[in-house]
């Protein structure tokens, strides 16, 4: 056992391997980051999927080994750690660059981790628990069969094969020890990991994500289209979007409401497909900054069909920021962040005609009544997304990972 170094409870190492196409995830990393940096030395040790990939990538063998135990990046996790004199780690992402090396190097540094979990890894081999638009909870059992069978990983069965024993060898370590306190961004994510016996109870915390608000949000408009911001994505409930406006083409015809689609994925070549048969779909691609304020300032209202057991929804957050309707999907997390009704409208996830009556109702509502379900929406955000308490949270559920 390697002794422990001295460390500042102050200081705090912030780990995340970045995915190759960005989402809510990174974006609550960052904010994370910013908001413990004002009571915290915060070091980042960030990660990042794009290392394997291009010219100077390791080879596919070398992959499939540093995707067990990456040397390379369990040195630059103890170089970042003894130059910052971190007390504890918080964890988001570490796969695949990252690799359970970083929860080894932990363990023999009995430096306590918080982990972060915005979807279910490390208990699912695809992170979603979604095979072939169903969601199976296997994973969460240990049986990683199905998702492997359905290349969960990358869409590759070879690769979710080696996803999952590389699972299977980490569950087995007792590396993941290290980990003092595991972050559920949503009741519902805490009770299914913890009603399944994949984590202790006593080390599974409820800690919803925090948003800093607009002090004054700008003169909305609405220039009549329905908007989705996301990963392209099967879980993401694209087709089912895509097939609802369809049938909203077929049954309107000019009167049809247009669908912005902002994002990328591996669904962006099927939505392309979808744009030269259906007009009323336009593709805005990858979306930030002043665009996206547009995008959002000006739609109807926002659109999450998640169809898999979405976590939170940090994009409901952005839309009630705006004062934006929600129409989203019955979907985990999302059931307690959006109020039908009130803060917007529900439906059954992955159902199509629920997509259309959605859309349909929110188009014979009047303009009035929108703006004070979107008022609804920035109210619950003011009222349930402080980020001083969040930080109060935290600072209690570090305090308790360093006493265990």
């Amino acid at each position: 056992m390697v002794p422990a170094s001295p460390h500042s409870t102050h200081a705090l190492l912030h780990v995340f391997n970045r995915y190759l196409f960005r989402g809510g995830e990174e974006l609550i990393a960052d904010k994370i980051h910013t908001d413990l940096a004002t009571c915290h030395d915060m070091t980042w040790c960030p990660f990042d999927s794009a290392e394997w990939t291009g010219e100077n990538a390791p080879s596919k063998l070398e992959q499939a080994r540093r995707l067990f135990y990456n040397r390379d990046a369990r040195q630059r996790f103890e170089s970042a750690l003894d130059s910052s004199g971190a007390g504890a780690a918080v964890f988001h992402n570490i796969h695949p660059v990252g690799s359970p090396a970083l929860y080894h190097a932990a363990k023999q540094r009995r430096l306590p981790v918080v982990q972060f979990l915005h979807n279910f890894r490390p208990f699912s081999v695809g992170g979603t628990l979604q095979v072939k638009g169903k969601l199976l909870p296997d994973a969460l059992y240990g049986s990683y069969w199905r998702e492997v069978c359905a290349g969960a990983w990358q869409d590759s069965i070879a690769k979710s094969a080696l996803f999952a024993l590389m699972l299977k060898a980490l569950h087995r370590s007792g590396w993941l020890k290290s980990v003092k306190a595991w972050v559920a961004v949503s009741d519902f994510m805490r009770q299914k990991l913890v009603s399944t016996g994949a984590l202790p109870e006593a080390r599974v915390h409820t800690l919803r994500h925090a948003w800093t608000p607009m002090p004054q949000p700008p003169v909305i408009e609405d220039a009549g289209y329905y908007l989705f911001i996301g990963r392209l994505a099967e879980t993401k409930g694209v087709i089912p979007l895509l097939d609802a406006w369809d049938e909203l083409h077929q049954r309107l015809g000019k009167n049809t409401p247009l669908l912005h689609i902002a994002g990328e994925g591996p669904l962006d070549v099927a939505v392309q497909q979808r744009l030269r048969t259906n007009p009323y779909i336009g593709q805005l691609g990858h979306i930030g900054g002043e665009t996206k304020r547009e995008a959002l300032r000006r739609c109807r209202a926002v659109i999450v069909p998640s169809t898999w057991w979405e976590p939170l929804g940090l994009v409901v957050y952005e839309a009630y920021d705006y004062r934006k309707p929600v129409l989203a999907a019955k979907s985990g997390g999302l059931c307690e962040i959006v109020q039908h009704g009130v803060t917007g409208l529900q439906h059954e996830p992955g159902d199509v005609q629920g997509i259309v009556s959605d859309v349909l109702a929110m188009e014979a509502t009047p303009a009035t009544a929108r703006l004070l379900i979107g008022s609804a929406g920035r109210q619950w955000l003011l009222r349930e997304t402080s980020t001083q308490v969040w930080l109060q949270r935290f600072e209690e559920i570090l305090a308790e990972a360093n006493r265990s």
